[in-house]
């Protein structure tokens, strides 16, 4: 399984769609949004932006590299 590193993120506030590069490393709480600069959270539940808002899940929820 590859893990995809690249989400698009939709801004809840403006509905603004921006791909962005996810970390490897850690989980992102705050997402500052390019177009209307709101400070994204997570949505309950979720560990981070890519979870809430992105096309595709943070590489911990994608599961293990093989």
């Amino acid at each position: 399984m590859t893990v995809e590193l690249t989400s698009v993120v939709t801004c809840p506030v403006c509905q603004q769609e921006t791909s962005a590069q996810m970390p490897t490393d850690s989980c992102q709480f705050f997402w500052v949004c390019p177009n209307c600069r709101e400070r994204v959270r997570p949505l309950g539940g979720d560990c981070c932006v890519f979870c809430s808002y992105g096309t595709v899940p943070c590489p911990s929820r994608q599961g293990p590299a093989e």
